[in-house]
């Protein structure tokens, strides 16, 4: 299960490292295993919409049972299908890296999602966030 501490964890550990890297204001979301909102913040500066692309990567993450860099490698080979999956979940798959399945024991027990910087960036942020907080992260890669 990812409880509330571990969520805190992840998204404290998202912003410091970004900070601490000089990337661009970041906004960081923690989805547990449901897509429920565990925690989310946005750093001061963040463009308006960064939230919810964050929100996509995490949802899109947990809807395809990959890490965004997956999903993104298969928008490249299947734009068709990508296209389709992100209309059956209601227009919240954003297919780039940044959106991080959270292990635990073997199970995904949720996503982190970043965005704010380049897309790599923004996935290195949300990995040092999951290990951080114990836990193992499965980027799609």
């Amino acid at each position: 299960m990812l409880s509330l501490d571990h969520a805190r964890t992840i998204l404290d550990v998202v912003l410091k490292t970004g900070t601490e890297k000089g990337f661009k204001p970041l906004a960081a979301v923690v989805l547990d295993a449901r897509g429920a909102m565990k925690a989310f913040a946005a750093q001061d500066g963040t463009s308006l919409k960064r939230g919810e692309i964050a929100r996509g990567k995490a949802d899109g993450a947990l809807a395809m049972g990959l890490g965004s860099r997956a999903i993104a490698k298969m928008a490249a080979e299947r734009p068709a299908f990508v296209a389709a999956a992100t209309h059956a979940v209601g227009g919240s798959l954003v297919p780039v890296p940044g959106g991080v399945l959270i292990l635990q024991g073997g199970e995904v027990v949720g996503a982190v999602g970043v965005s704010g910087d380049l897309s790599d960036n923004d996935e290195i942020c949300a990995v040092a966030g999951i290990e951080a907080a114990g836990l193992k992260a499965d980027t799609g890669a």
